[in-house]
């Protein structure tokens, strides 16, 4: 069934990569997932610190940025690797999630990025994609790799504070963008290449049963990437390659529509300001960073044990 087209809004450009951290040259990452292109960056994973400072990641260039709150960019850290889904603790510790070597921690201070979870088990990850707290310090993370309808075996895992692994999902067509609401009833998982969102219950028995798609999107030649959570419960989805960042209902419902004004490679979302109601938006294959208000503020920030 398909609904009303939902109101639109036309985002805006806040700001883009500087001109002296653009130098085109073909990577490894591109040839995979680019078609092979000369690229000079690919921005994703978009987060603030305490001070209202964006954080962003470049995929195949190993680069992490912070922007000022008057788009101003600084080099915080570069190293051999993927680096794509980044959050906050909040204890401060920044964690990653790197496509080469899996869970990362970033010292923002001195820009060295070291290891935090490489393997579970003694088995390497497909390609870790994106990461989210749940408000008892557990870290829920996709791995995604190279998986999509012909290969349906991307994975969802959850890391407790404990060090406790658990492979919740590993029958996803490419699992990407996740979030979990502030009860930790539901965790939310973007299964790109199904054009899917999928909703995990997450019950007190630990057990992972009937998963189901929470939401079916069409069109583009992507499908849903990152994700949010506002106060009213509606699910913020950027859906990459369509241009767009959808408003979800709690029930599915489409309530808004923001387009993008600088490509259709919507790929990761933030919220930040002073109101918590200003959408940040990485449009990747630009290295623009949009912005767009909001009905309502992000959920409320939470406490990780």
């Amino acid at each position: 069934m398909f609904f009303a087209p939902p109101p639109l809004v036309t985002a805006e450009i806040f700001t883009r990569l500087p001109d002296r951290f653009r130098t085109p040259k073909p990577t490894a990452w591109a040839n995979a997932n680019r078609g092979g292109e000369a690229i000079d960056s690919f921005l994703e994973g978009p987060v603030f610190d305490r001070q209202g400072r964006l954080y962003v990641t470049d995929i195949p260039h190993g680069r992490i940025f912070r922007i000022d709150p008057d788009g101003a960019w600084d080099l915080v850290a570069e190293y051999d690797g993927w680096p794509n889904g980044l959050k906050i603790h909040r204890d401060g510790r920044i964690f990653i999630t790197c496509y080469k070597h899996g869970i990362m921690r970033l010292d923002p201070d001195s820009g060295s990025v070291v290891p935090y979870l490489e393997t579970a088990g003694s088995e390497g990850f497909r390609g870790v994609n994106d990461l989210t707290f749940a408000r008892n310090g557990d870290l829920y993370f996709t791995d995604q790799g190279q998986t999509g309808l012909q290969d349906p075996t991307g994975r969802v895992y959850r890391l407790r504070p404990s060090g406790e692994l658990t492979c919740l999902i590993d029958t996803g067509p490419s699992p990407n963008g996740i979030v979990i609401d502030t009860a930790m009833k539901s965790l939310f998982v973007a299964v790109t290449r199904a054009q899917q969102i999928w909703r995990i219950p997450l019950n007190d028995s630990g057990l992972v049963a009937k998963v189901g798609v929470f939401a079916q999107l069409h069109g583009g030649m992507g499908g849903p990437d990152g994700l949010a959570l506002d106060e009213e419960g509606c699910l913020i989805v950027a859906h990459t390659d369509f241009g767009s960042i959808w408003r979800l209902s709690p029930v599915a419902e489409p309530l808004l529509r923001v387009k993008s004004p600088a490509g259709i490679s919507t790929t990761n979302i933030a919220y930040g300001g002073p109101d918590r109601r200003t959408l940040f938006i990485t449009e990747s294959a630009s290295g623009s960073i949009l912005t767009a208000p909001m009905p309502a503020p992000v959920q409320a920030l939470v406490s990780h044990a």
